[in-house]
């Protein structure tokens, strides 16, 4: 396999847009567990009561990420969505706990989470209901972040539906500050980008300034094409929001769809490799209870959370396509780079991929060295910038090296091209 590369246009800086919001969490992306896509707005406790929206549910889940693992290998969040308020709030005005299904209160519940050494995240809208028609936070939001820290809650989850667009900043904005006046450190997960981009084009400046990840396009479904539209829209637009993703801040493509019906194995392994590759927020949506042993496995690899949680803090992106492959590509700490190689296709067998032809592949001048991750684990021990290595990959599937130049005289070059500058490089595969 040859190609034709052209570097095209040097577009903006690598270093984040704007100084990331002032709370000291995100530093790298947020990794835990959220219920919504797997358990939506289940509030039938009476003839589905392991599987609805209650504090059993959460509870459970903390109890097996502390047993199966899931703690020790980094995902330390439990998220409640939508629909666990009551309908009304209390004589003081303050969001309550729906009393049927959380009859300990939303206190309890996080001092449960808390005493297996994890973290509650909670949900809440900027405008006057939720997306479920709950109570919103439009006019409360001083009283819901104080109520959320008195209850010890560790990450907001703040949604825009039912809001007035052109406030959205302002709604945001507020509920930010609302949050750090609390004086408890409560990561921030803003939808902000994800309602305004139909009117007009966001300020990530603003949103990184206020936000710790948010979401920029549609909710995740547990399909390929789902899945497939977020890693598109990502790259039609990476030139203005990977510049604003950095340690404080982070695009987030949502959540992760693994271990439940839609995808299969490969698909789940493309899902996995590429939110490693963006620097996303891994929040699992599944059922930690009742999960497949090879998902646990793609979710719990060492390797590909190494990635995720790189200190160097940078996001990676589409670097090259063409014949129906896509290579994503992300600078790793110690001059190394991850490469990610998607085989779109979804007919067929196995398609070799000269990995040569990745545009990052100039790190191994003179040497590097190369570990295959996924599909298998595999050293591929040194090579040049002129070696041949082909690997295999999988209608739907997606190939996942790491790269480390051996010589240090290379470091500068790397330096500069991966560091210092972002560069979107429109590369053809013949």
């Amino acid at each position: 396999m040859s190609r034709a590369a052209c570097l095209l246009v040097i577009i903006s800086l690598m270093s984040p847009a704007a100084e990331a919001l002032d709370n000291g969490l995100a530093l790298k992306p947020t990794m835990g567990w959220l219920h919504w896509e797997r358990f939506m707005c289940n509030i039938d406790c009476d003839t589905d009561p392991n599987n609805c929206i209650s504090e059993h549910l959460y509870m459970q889940m903390a109890d097996v990420m502390v047993k199966e693992g899931w703690k020790e290998a980094g995902y330390e969040y439990v998220c409640i969505d939508d629909c666990w308020p009551s309908h009304q709030r209390d004589a003081q005005g303050r969001l309550q706990a729906d009393p049927k299904r959380f009859p300990g209160g939303i206190k309890k519940l996080a001092d449960y989470i808390h005493s297996n050494g994890l973290k509650l995240g909670i949900y809440a809208d900027v405008g006057d209901k939720t997306c479920a028609g709950y109570p919103g936070s439009l006019g409360y939001y001083e009283k819901d972040a104080q109520t959320f820290a008195d209850w010890d809650v560790d990450l907001l989850k703040f949604d825009g539906c039912f809001m007035n667009r052109a406030l959205l900043g302002e709604g945001y904005t507020n509920m930010s500050k609302a949050l750090n006046n609390t004086g408890r450190p409560i990561l921030y997960s803003c939808e902000w980008p994800l309602y305004e981009w139909p009117l007009k084009q966001p300020n990530y400046t603003a949103i990184r300034e206020t936000c710790n990840h948010w979401r920029n396009f549609d909710d995740v479904f547990d399909s390929w094409s789902s899945v497939k539209s977020i890693l598109d829209w990502t790259a039609a637009h990476q030139d203005i929001i990977v510049p604003a993703a950095g340690p404080g801040g982070w695009n987030d493509p949502d959540m992760l769809v693994i271990g439940n019906f839609g995808l299969s194995h490969n698909q789940q392994e493309s899902q996995m490799a590429l939110w490693a590759i963006m620097a996303s927020p891994l929040l699992m949506s599944n059922d930690l209870r009742d999960i497949c042993p090879r998902s646990k496995e793609l979710l719990q690899n060492k390797r590909i959370i190494d990635i995720s949680q790189d200190s160097m803090g940078k996001q990676g992106y589409r670097t090259a396509k063409g014949n129906n492959f896509e290579v994503w590509e992300r600078p790793l700490s110690k001059n190394r780079l991850a490469v990610a190689v998607l085989n779109k296709l979804e007919t067929g067998g196995p398609r070799g991929f000269n990995i040569g032809a990745a545009p990052g592949w100039k790190i191994c001048g003179p040497q590097c060295n190369v570990t295959q991750i996924l599909p298998q684990y595999k050293e591929m021990g040194v090579q040049t910038q002129q070696s041949k290595i082909i690997v295999s990959v999988n209608p739907s599937g997606t190939a996942l090296l790491t790269v480390t130049p051996i010589s240090s005289d290379f470091t500068r070059l790397h330096k500069l091209n991966w560091q210092g500058t972002f560069v979107r490089r429109k590369h053809t595969i013949l």
